[in-house]
């Protein structure tokens, strides 16, 4: 939450600083800007290698039927959640943003440049990455009975935390700084206000669309089950509210577990499931992307006209690298902006949009991912047929 108070801080002080600073401040501010992208596009290929090679080598060997039945039902729900909030969004938001076009605000003659033109090349683009990740991942899980494969794995976990090092440290830190140079331009340019009143009504689509989509999850676990729908979301419902509050998934963990056993789940099924889908399982982060992403590409002319079909490469691509996302506040864009720019044509103003929008809604994103997890787990404990756990959840209270 302070997060959310600091980016607001940022637009706020951006805003300030684009209507009425001496062009100097406003330039410096873009200039910060300008270095600060530069080290985000830096890091995406490497939060993309590190994190996804570490999660698929980190798998357990021995879950057998669990593993599979927890993987493929994480991944359809957020592939399924992101197609139908797309269909949704082409649908609905070309009504709720008739009538704004950026272009007609006027812009001023002169554009403001950053002092200094930074940048720093990636070491590697975003397919390669995943590609690597996979090839490493993969192997190290299907050669780590042959062959003696802890040196390459602690190699990439320490990887994994120098990088979420640097992103809980430096980048998180800088993205106020960040979003206040984006402001900064916008306002200078005057189309900042445009932006904001425009992307409060897709603000408040994106969490209807949460809850949409809640539904939907836990009728399909009330079906498979035989339990009561309204049930199963009430008891999980201190989950969500824990989220919110600590925009962490991971976090949110011991909370999510006590709930899960209140719902009948089986020991070993919430124990294996509720931690893995905190890492795999974010349909609601997915919804706020593809969301969001729609409005940008219908509110920015440099960018094509999103269409369904051709949004699926990016939806699919987006599951996969869901997986890569760090476990901090805003990780899951982070993460997804390699495939904006590489897929979408997402450019840097744009991107900072993205990243803008999605902190703004984070906390409801991963209350959404959490709840949502509450749900495979009433699925997977079904479809595996393990034991309903009869304990009495009082005992666990203490």
């Amino acid at each position: 939450m302070k997060l959310i108070i600091k980016l607001l801080l940022g637009i706020i002080a951006g805003l300030i600083v684009g209507l009425f600073a001496p062009e100097f401040i406003v330039r410096l501010l873009i200039t910060i800007q300008t270095v600060i992208g530069a080290l985000i596009v830096f890091l995406i290929p490497f939060i993309i290698l590190f994190f996804i090679s570490h999660g698929i080598s980190s798998l357990p060997n021995s879950s057998g039927r669990l593993l599979g039945l927890t993987i493929v039902t994480a991944y359809v729900s957020t592939i399924v959640a992101t197609v139908i909030a797309c269909a949704i969004a082409l649908f609905l938001l070309p009504t709720l943003l008739n009538g704004v076009d950026p272009e007609s605000v006027n812009v001023q003659a002169i554009e403001l440049a950053p002092f200094i033109d930074f940048s720093v090349a990636p070491v590697m683009d975003v397919v390669t990455a995943l590609l690597t990740a996979f090839l490493f991942g993969i192997g190290i899980q299907l050669t780590s009975a042959s062959v003696n494969t802890s040196a390459l794995k602690e190699i990439i976990a320490q990887g994994k935390l120098i990088i979420e090092l640097a992103i809980r440290k430096v980048v998180i830190p800088l993205l106020p700084f960040y979003i206040a140079g984006i402001f900064t331009d916008l306002a200078a340019s005057g189309t900042a206000f445009v932006y904001l009143y425009t992307f409060a009504k897709v603000l408040v689509l994106v969490i209807i669309l949460h809850w949409l989509w809640i539904f939907v999850l836990y009728s399909l676990a009330a079906f498979v089950s035989g339990r009561n729908m309204f049930s199963l979301i009430k008891v999980m419902l201190p989950a969500y509210v824990t989220a919110i509050g600590t925009m962490s998934s991971a976090a949110t963990i011991p909370v999510t577990l006590r709930q899960a056993q209140q719902n009948k789940i089986s020991e070993p099924t919430r124990e294996f499931v509720i931690p893995l889908c905190a890492s795999i399982h974010l349909s609601g982060s997915s919804i706020t992307i593809i969301t969001c992403a729609v409005a940008v590409m219908l509110l920015s002319p440099s960018l094509a006209t999103p269409g369904l079909l051709m949004l699926v490469p990016f939806i699919l691509t987006l599951g996969v690298i869901t997986i890569a996302a760090p476990g901090v506040p805003g990780g899951t864009i982070l993460a997804a902006l390699g495939i904006l720019s590489s897929i979408l044509g997402f450019d840097e103003a744009t991107l900072a949009l993205m990243i803008a929008l999605f902190l703004a809604q984070d906390s409801f994103g991963t209350a959404c991912n959490i709840i949502g997890d509450g749900a495979i787990a009433v699925i997977v404990d079904t479809q595996a047929g393990t034991k309903i756990d009869t304990a009495d959840p009082q005992t666990d209270k203490a």
